[in-house]
Order: C-alpha cells, then sequence, then structure tokens
C-alpha cells in the first residue's frame, strides 16, 4: 500500500520538469510507471498497447508539467486520470478499427468502450481517494478481511474501520455513473 505524496513534493516535482531536469521525469517515472502501466493494461487488455499509453502519458508530462495544477489533486491522481484518458481514447481508435474489419456492430464497440471506462473510471477512483480510504478497501479486498481484522490492522476503531469501507465502497459505486466530458488538455488524445 503505498504512501500518498506530500502535497510539497507535486509542486517540487512540476517545478523541475519545468525547467526541464531529466532527472525529475526518471523519478516521476520509477515512482509511477507500473501505476500507469497498470492502469492502461486494464482497459486495454494489451501489454503492448498499455506500453505505449505509458509512454505517451509520461511524454505528455514532461512537454506539458504546466498542465498539472496542485490545487485540483496529487500528482499521482493527475497523472492516473491521464492515463485513464489516454486509454480509453486508444481502445476506442483500435475498436474503431477492429470494427471495421470484424464488422463488430457499433453497439458492440460501444458496450467494451463503456466496460472499459467504467473499470478506469474505478481504477482512477481508488488511486485518488485518501490513503485511509484505500488501505480499509485494499485490506478488504486483497487480504479478504472484515471490518473487525481492517480495523485491528490499521490500528482503529471497528466504527471508523467501517465508516472507511462504507465510504471507500459508496465512491467506487460511483464509477458507473457516466462523469461529465471533460475536455483533453490540447494535443492530449493523439500520439504523443
Amino acid at each position: 500500500m503505498a504512501n500518498d505524496a506530500p502535497p510539497r513534493w507535486d509542486r517540487r516535482m512540476q517545478q523541475r520538469l519545468a525547467r526541464g531536469e531529466a532527472a525529475a521525469l526518471a523519478e516521476l517515472y520509477d515512482r509511477f510507471a507500473s501505476l500507469v502501466h497498470t492502469l492502461a493494461y486494464r482497459v486495454l487488455e494489451d501489454d503492448t498497447g498499455a506500453d505505449r499509453v505509458t509512454r505517451e502519458v509520461f511524454g505528455y508530462v514532461w512537454e506539458n508539467p504546466d498542465a498539472y495544477d496542485p490545487q485540483q489533486g496529487s500528482l499521482r491522481a493527475w497523472i492516473a486520470m491521464l492515463t485513464q484518458r489516454q486509454a480509453v481514447h486508444r481502445l476506442r481508435v483500435s475498436q474503431t478499427a477492429s470494427a471495421r474489419e470484424d464488422t463488430l456492430t457499433s453497439e458492440a464497440l460501444e458496450e467494451r468502450i463503456r466496460e472499459a471506462s467504467v473499470a478506469a473510471r474505478a481504477d482512477y477512483i481508488v488511486t485518488s481517494m485518501p490513503a485511509p480510504l484505500r488501505a480499509a478497501l485494499e485490506l478488504a479486498y486483497f487480504d479478504r478481511r472484515d471490518y473487525r481484522q481492517a480495523a485491528a490492522a490499521l490500528g482503529v476503531t471497528e466504527d471508523e474501520a467501517r465508516r472507511r469501507l462504507r465510504l471507500g465502497l459508496q465512491l467506487l459505486s460511483t464509477a458507473h455513473v457516466q462523469p461529465p466530458r471533460a475536455v483533453s488538455p490540447p494535443g492530449y488524445g493523439r500520439a504523443l
């Protein structure tokens, strides 16, 4: 369970990227490449496509460090959002091409894209939620612990563990709700 980076780290990283420090990009890549690749793979179900999205996301971050606004959330959440958008875009492009070749119905194509979008939004919600909620959900989901066991592992009361799990699950339940269409950053949504 990864700890969230402090906002000060996020701002310093953005400043270093804006100055063109290659070491900053390397540090950012070391910290978030597995997150980006995993999120992209969950949408695309293709290792090569996930590699491509990973390169595109870090390329975009390198070229546009000022597009990140620390007031809107953590650098981790921003990178997860960029990954989700780019992976869904790549899926849409590849599925459209595949539909032309396989005469896949547009309804089936849209359903596949909707499913991938929901999965990507769920991943984004989990990566951007506060660490205490994420830790409780990880204990419940990955370690198969109930709220009592989660409370003991987290060192909190059972009521607090129940509250964290309930809130985390409520946040996750919004993944199937279509968010308002956000405007992608200029130049994003195509090969970078």
